[in-house]
């Protein structure tokens, strides 16, 4: 932990020395090598059981397992010496039941703030590969074969609703449901994108450059208010993502 910050150590510290914990690593941007000076600090707890996060109430405001759902979990917004690093939680078995459903190739999607598409639960599996383990074992979570044979159709299938219901914002002239709408399909096949090529991401903000589709941002400086004008425009977004004429539209 040599090139951890005094006080992200002090509270990897404090995090080991929690009864039930089983694991504490480094994730986000920082695991990554891919920070800039204005990245916090992702600090996972994986643990087993009950957890009890009194020790952490100290340095900042603390959230108790479950809060943030049942993929996300709970964890702590801290603030120590100069530093803001986020805990988060994570139930190994919870971890270990998704990353089982992920290598049969199945998957579900939750609603949850920050992510257009919705979070994957083999989400939990992503953390696990791109972490940096600094205390603890965790599992190794490779790719797995049937996921990226089976994900990406599930995601073709939800871009191509979205589009349709783009396409019925935009009739109606409703340009935030259409773009709002579109900008979800981007998301969807840039999830079906890495889903075939095996990649895993944790989260949306680097989606749509890992996908190779930031050309689709163009369109988006170019969104036209008047209905008939809209609906090429969403046709456009749909040209664009390959999905026109597609096998994968909801209605067919």
């Amino acid at each position: 932990m040599t090139d951890l910050s005094k006080p992200v150590v002090e509270i990897v510290n404090v995090l080991t020395s929690i009864p039930g914990a089983v694991a504490v690593a480094l994730g986000g941007s920082r695991a990554l090598s891919v920070n800039d000076a204005g990245s916090d600090w992702d600090i996972g707890l994986y643990y087993r059981g009950t957890i009890d996060l009194t020790a952490l109430s100290t340095f900042g405001e603390v959230f108790p397992p479950g809060s943030w759902g049942r993929l996300m979990n709970g964890g702590a917004w801290l603030h120590h010496g100069g530093e803001k690093i986020d805990v988060i939680l994570r139930d190994l078995n919870t971890v270990e039941h998704w990353k089982e459903r992920a290598e049969a190739g199945e998957f579900e999607r939750d609603a949850l703030l920050g992510y257009l598409a919705g979070a994957p639960t083999y989400l939990l599996s992503a953390e696990l590969a791109s972490c940096r383990l600094l205390h603890g074992n965790l599992p190794a979570a490779a790719f797995p074969q049937k996921l990226s044979v089976a994900a990406p159709p599930i995601w073709r299938f939800c871009r191509s609703f979205s589009l349709d219901y783009a396409r019925a914002h935009a009739r109606r002239g409703n340009v935030v449901g259409a773009i709002g709408q579109a900008a979800t399909a981007v998301m969807e096949e840039s999830h079906a994108v890495l889903c075939e090529q095996g990649q895993w991401i944790c989260n949306e903000k680097r989606l749509i450059e890992s996908a190779k589709l930031t050309h689709l941002n163009s369109l988006f400086t170019q969104v036209p208010h008047e209905a008939n004008e809209l609906l090429r425009w969403v046709s456009a977004v749909s040209d664009a993502l390959g999905a026109s004429g597609n096998t994968n539209s909801p209605w067919q």
